[in-house]
């Protein structure tokens, strides 16, 4: 890849589109009387909210609105009504791990936890770092896709960590950004060359951070549990160290990086240093790093084991207190879906991760919210975030927006699992607790994405509900 073909891509119009989706009808609908929360807009009010053609039409008092002929009606009372959310970090395993999950079945997970967008890793089988590969699984996701999906592409071939991808070509095929998700980038060389090429072509490079000289072989935390129950452990230095000197190389060459999965108090302190200093770096955290711990690997339960692991409480806390005063701008699922046979081995050899799309909302809402640990309003920034962080439209409530937007009823409560999954895979950390939070209802890009099987609708003479 020259200079001069990065220099031609600049130079064209790429950045439309970035997000894929089956087609599906423009919904019209009057959601009355629920509570809408939209922190970006300063909305914290009942409101009667009319979608019409799949735009939000208009906000009302309370009741005061008459669905128009052909309005299907929701009567949201008791309900809260919130901008549908975003997860930069989520794997469809699609290509070559079908039987783990599709792009069907991810986004179908992903309408379910409320979910109008989700990017896709490219650690696939083969790996994400051709031009038409990336062609070939945009045309899928205009067929199958229930929410819109976006694609990172590799940052180096096979994820080797030895040649870069042609970044121009791939950011043409459709790229939002690049990623080795799954491996570091270990050369900082490499890493500088793909942020010279990424101010050219654009598009945002994420990390997964490691030194693998420091997580070598481990399975979980390097600590006190791993030393009680004998697994070789992975120290919460070999992430942070990484930040500290991608952030540098980033400040160096004035570009745009993003730090995937935090999970420990030195990462997140590196990554407040970081931008105290003007580099340009954000970073996100995962459900079960904001509210597990090492403990839960006492178990031997491999749906506890995730890269990174998890850690202890006090990096818990960090964690949560970064996210809290936006030093953590987005949350991400790292939804990792494996198959149950390939869990069902000893913790040592089970593969790494754990889905987390369905249950993302209800978990921290459960977890972090009614203990006071999170504002409500805080959660739903956090977790939309996201669009803005990889250069894409915010979801917001106001008039003219697309309708992307999630009916929860925060007074249900349901046990994961107990119904089953819409995700292909059921290793979720999170399967048989009780959770607060149910998505009744999600809107993608203006069509309804997902309705909640026992949600009862109240609709008008001459509208079937969908």
């Amino acid at each position: 890849m020259s200079p001069a073909r990065v220099s031609a891509a600049k130079r064209t119009k790429v950045s439309e589109p970035r997000l894929f989706a089956a087609p599906a009808p423009s919904t019209d609908l009057l959601i009355r009387e629920a509570r809408v929360v939209d922190p970006r807009a300063g909305i914290d009010a009942p409101h009667d909210v009319l979608i019409r053609a799949g735009e939000i039409a208009e906000l009302a008092p309370p009741g005061s609105l008459q669905p128009p002929a052909r309005v299907e009606l929701i009567e949201g009372a008791g309900k809260h009504l919130f901008p549908a959310f975003v997860d930069p970090h989520v794997h469809l395993r699609t290509p070559g791990q079908e039987h783990k999950e599709d792009l069907e079945t991810g986004t179908r997970a992903a309408a379910a936890g409320g979910y109008c967008v989700v990017i896709a890793m490219p650690n696939t089988t083969p790996t994400l770092d051709q031009p038409a590969l990336l062609r070939g699984l945009v045309a899928q996701a205009r067929e199958q896709a229930r929410v819109q999906v976006g694609f990172m592409a590799a940052v180096s071939v096979g994820l080797r960590g030895e040649q870069l991808t042609e970044m121009a070509r791939l950011r043409e095929a459709g790229a939002i950004g690049f990623t080795d998700d799954g491996k570091p980038v270990v050369s900082a060389g490499l890493l500088r060359r793909a942020l010279q090429y990424q101010r050219l072509c654009g598009g945002v490079v994420a990390l997964h951070e490691e030194d693998p000289t420091l997580s070598a072989d481990g399975v979980m935390n390097e600590g006190e549990v791993s030393a009680a129950l004998g697994l070789t452990g992975i120290p919460a230095v070999s992430e942070a160290t990484m930040i500290a000197r991608d952030s540098l190389i980033a400040a160096a060459e004035r570009a745009r990086v993003h730090f995937q999965h935090l999970s420990s108090r030195a990462s997140v302190e590196a990554l407040a240093h970081a931008r105290a200093g003007g580099a340009r770096v954000s970073g996100e955290a995962s459900p079960h790093h904001l509210l597990l711990t090492e403990e839960a690997v006492r178990s031997l339960d491999t749906s506890f084991k995730m890269n990174p692991p998890l850690r202890t409480e006090d990096d818990r806390v960090a964690l949560v207190e970064g996210l809290r005063d936006g030093t953590i701008e987005c949350i991400a699922t790292d939804h990792a879906p494996h198959s149950r046979d390939e869990k069902a081995v000893p913790f040592e050899q089970a593969p790494m991760g754990s889905t987390g799309l369905e249950t993302a909302f209800a978990a921290l809402y459960t977890g972090l919210v009614l203990p006071g640990a999170l504002t409500l309003g805080c959660l739903i920034e956090r977790l939309t975030a996201g669009a803005a962080l990889f250069e894409l439209a915010t979801p917001t409530i106001t008039p003219g927006s697309e309708a992307n937007v999630c009916l929860i009823d925060l007074e249900a409560t349901w046990r994961v699992g107990e119904s089953g999954y819409e995700s292909r895979s059921a290793n979720c950390c999170f399967a048989g607790r009780e959770l607060t939070g149910r998505v009744l209802l999600t809107a993608s890009a203006g069509s309804v994405a997902y309705r909640e099987r026992s949600f009862a609708l109240r609709v008008p003479v001459g509208v079937s509900a969908v």
